[in-house]
């Protein structure tokens, strides 16, 4: 039975999620569903759909609470597309928002990953091994990419373990 995530609006229009596990234990999502989301969180963006800002509370397991604020517009928003069409008050859809969100704050420090995605007149077209790689791997305690591992990893054959 999935873990669940309790969610609250608060007075203030802040979406608040207790959730149960912290970020690095969220579970590996498809490849296809990223860049799904990819596309649809792009799209509301364009749509200038903002969402409503998100505080994350996660368990650690020593029993401390560890918090997160999605404040930012651009945040909010994405996670408004991601939630619309796999409901981050599941562990599979918020381990989806977070590695959306980890995967364009890394390409935003890693100047390396610039082969791995293309500008296009459309927007950014994500390399599939750069998919794979962000659809597996596990985030760190902040909720990112460790850039170390992340080239480690993009440096050698990957793995499929996620269906495309």
């Amino acid at each position: 039975m999935p873990v669940p995530i309790r969610v609250a609006r608060a007075p203030d229009g802040v979406l608040a999620y207790a959730i149960p596990v912290p970020p690095e234990a969220l579970p590996p999502v498809a490849p296809r569903d990223l860049e799904a989301a990819w596309d649809r969180a792009r799209a509301a963006a364009a749509a200038e759909r903002w969402g409503a800002p998100r505080r994350l509370l996660f368990r650690r397991p020593d029993g401390n609470s560890q918090e997160m604020l999605l404040a930012d517009a651009d945040a909010a928003c994405w996670a408004e597309a991601v939630d619309a069409a796999h409901d981050l008050g599941t562990l599979s859809g918020l381990s989806l928002c977070l590695r959306l969100l980890a995967l364009v704050e890394v390409m935003t420090r890693a100047r390396w990953l610039a082969g791995l995605y293309a500008l296009t007149p459309d927007g950014i077209d994500l390399h599939p091994a750069l998919l794979r790689v962000a659809a597996a791997m596990p985030l760190d305690a902040g909720a990112r990419f460790d850039e170390t591992g992340l080239r480690r990893l993009l440096s050698r054959p990957i793995p499929s373990g996620v269906s495309p």
